[in-house]
């Protein structure tokens, strides 16, 4: 069969296992929309984590970043696993005793202040949108290049199936369908993995077969880096960030993990406290099938490109290519008019331009796996940009419906009322999602590390401060939150996109770059916290006593949501 119809044959079959599994667990309550019941256990709640966690970044983009930068990417790979020890070790099991609904629950009511609550929201908001643009676009550019439907087509198809089971099922059937998105974008990534590393070095394994000789007796790594240094590209395998700064992007992306709401939400879900820990560790297992196995496709994939275009005669290339060309992510400009792609680092002569983020999804293609595989490839594409996408917008509905309505605005509003205007706040942020997907404004790209910075600037200390100190009260964690978020904003409107003045690498604070920030936005919000709680009134008594009922295990195996 065409490529076109074992595509269009998978994404059916997979897109109807989501739907269905929408129907059978629909929510018929507000606990059943905001954390399924309560009753998920660890296992399935591991899936739907590893599923909810691995987007389109993970699957499509990440190992992209890794085959074209090297070992500079490695903090991608370093952050993000970290963060889930950090959930599994600090958050996770304390925040499952609190039994709340949200992310800004926790901060509204340990702070007793309204103000804590709506900076919260405003700060889930802001993450949630940046992430979730990013996922609706990449499921319009699966759908453009193998279904060969516009971006916009593909768009509204993902808008209609995730508005479907999001609004329908709400976190009940959000969780039970990420369970299937996981079985199924962790299959695409393995099986051609597996055929590749295979085909490159005869070893079934691809964690062990990047590091090992390919065909021609060469170790695979020690090969890219001689056509790396051939070609004029920076060493594959040696890295150009200063520790400093690969120190401070690490830390970074982890407490940006440990502190991102549509993450932290999940272990709400569990019946007890140690099934929140348990689920943390399986989370952190099935992630890690993907995160070991992504430098290997990047290897891989790096490898055959480079052999497969480099001084090839343009005219004789596989159809693959000018598949691509025509999504515009690819293009050749013959700078000398020998008909031929010379792809070298000299930007001058360079006559091939590659978009990072074709990389896992051309990879089979360039490899000329059967077209099932190259099929299998875009529903995992699609699998985890909507489940993340899903996990997304429920967490823009529920601050909406939850947080900013019933607890704010109309105290009063019946469970019945709060569960139409969750679903409504659901149809309005996917409205938004897929505008931003078919419209995404310049900087969507580039504020990838924005959301890991404001989740780390402002969430994580406010949660772990929470949690762990009884002395902290509304004013120091408002200030250190605010002062936080606006901080790291600043610094990466400033070096991102030029606002302030704008900013070259030669001009950030010690040498940090704005992926790093994050980490020195998060210190400044817990010194500022603990300077102001310090000279302002310790909390109430009974806030003191949550915190210590938050902490102590006793009957910890019976902790309610409430």
């Amino acid at each position: 069969m065409s490529l076109q119809i074992w595509t269009w044959l998978l994404i059916a079959i997979t897109f109807s296992l989501y739907i269905g599994i929408a129907i059978w667990s629909r929510a018929g309550s507000t606990k059943d929309f905001y954390v399924a019941g309560g009753g998920v256990s660890p296992l399935a709640n591991g899936l739907a984590t590893a599923a909810d966690w691995m987007s389109a970044a993970s699957f499509i983009s990440m190992a992209g970043l890794i085959s074209f930068n090297g070992y500079d990417s490695s903090v991608y790979l370093m952050g993000w696993t970290g963060g889930y020890v950090l959930l599994a070790l600090l958050l996770a099991p304390y925040l499952r005793k609190f039994g709340k609904f949200t992310v800004p629950d926790f901060i509204g009511d340990r702070y007793y202040s309204n103000t804590a609550r709506f900076v919260a929201v405003l700060c889930a908001l802001i993450v949630s949108f940046t992430y979730v643009a990013g996922q609706m676009r990449g499921v319009g550019l699966v759908f453009s290049r193998f279904l060969e439907v516009d971006i916009t087509t593909g768009v509204i198809i993902g808008m209609i199936i995730v508005l479907f089971y999001a609004v329908l099922g709400g976190m009940k059937g959000i969780t039970y369908t990420q369970v299937a998105q996981y079985c199924v974008l962790i299959f695409a990534f393995m099986v051609p993995a597996i055929f590749i590393s295979i085909q490159v070095t005869g070893n079934p394994i691809p964690q062990l077969g990047f590091g090992s000789t390919g065909n021609d007796g060469l170790y695979l790594l020690d090969k890219l880096d001689g056509l790396h240094k051939e070609l004029g590209f920076h060493e594959y395998t040696t890295g150009s960030k200063s520790t400093l700064d690969v120190f401070f992007i690490t830390a970074a992306l982890m407490v940006g993990t440990a502190g991102l709401p549509h993450v932290i939400v999940r272990f709400f879900t569990v019946k007890k406290v140690s099934d929140a820990r348990k689920s943390a560790g399986w989370a952190l297992l099935f992630i890690a099938v993907l995160y070991t196995t992504a430098p290997a496709i990047a290897v891989f994939a790096r490898t055959n490109l480079i052999e497969t275009v480099n001084n090839a005669t343009y005219s004789e290339l596989p159809s693959w290519f000018s598949n691509w060309e025509n999504t515009g992510l690819l293009s050749f400009e013959d700078k000398n008019n020998d008909g031929k792609i010379q792809y070298v680092g000299d930007v001058e002569k360079n006559e091939l331009t590659v978009d990072k983020d074709i990389m896992v999804l051309a990879n089979p293609e360039i490899a000329n796996l059967p077209n099932w595989v190259i099929a299998l490839v875009a529903a995992g594409g699609l699998a985890a940009a909507l489940s993340t996408a899903a996990g997304l917008l429920l967490v823009i509905s529920s601050s909406v419906s939850h947080d900013l309505i019933k607890k704010m605005i109309y105290p009063k509003i019946s469970e019945k009322g709060e569960l139409i205007t969750a679903r409504i706040s659901a149809v309005i942020a996917v409205s938004i999602a897929g505008y931003f997907g078919i419209n995404p404004p310049d900087f969507v790209a580039a504020t990838v590390a924005l959301a890991f910075g404001l989740a780390a600037a402002s969430f994580f200390p406010a949660i772990i401060i929470g949690i762990f100190s009884k002395r902290m009260n509304k004013e120091g964690a408002i200030a250190g939150m605010v002062i936080g978020m606006l901080i790291m904003l600043y610094y990466m409107l400033k070096f991102k996109f030029g606002w302030f003045g704008g900013g070259t690498q030669e001009n950030w604070w010690w040498g940090i770059s704005p992926e790093g920030f994050g980490t020195v936005a998060m210190m400044i919000n817990f010194l500022i916290a603990f300077i102001i709680s310090k000279l302002t009134p310790p909390p109430p008594l009974e806030i003191q006593k949550l915190v210590d009922h938050i902490r102590i295990p006793s009957n910890a195996g019976e902790a309610q949501i409430h």
